[in-house]
């Protein structure tokens, strides 16, 4: 059943659909919690031209995207 919800696999799988290949298998470089607990993993692929590296951001909704969550989206802001 399709939630949909963007896995991180999903994610990866959809930016990286042309550039892995045996000889260039993909990569985790990175994996944290910066300020204000967004989780992010970085994920790389060399390539001829340098390697490629995407990080993906974890948002409060469960799924995962290619730019961070806005800050202050789900903080209650005072009057």
């Amino acid at each position: 059943m399709d939630t949909g919800k963007r896995s991180l696999r999903s994610q990866v799988d959809k930016w990286f659909a042309l550039a892995p290949t045996q000889l260039s298998p993909l990569r985790v470089t990175g994996i944290g919690r910066p300020a204000k607990g967004v989780r992010y993993v970085c994920v790389e692929v060399a390539r001829i031209a340098g390697p490629l590296t995407i990080a993906f951001f974890h948002h409060e909704d469960g799924n995962w995207c290619v730019f961070p969550p806005e800050t202050g989206r789900y903080e209650k802001r005072s009057a």
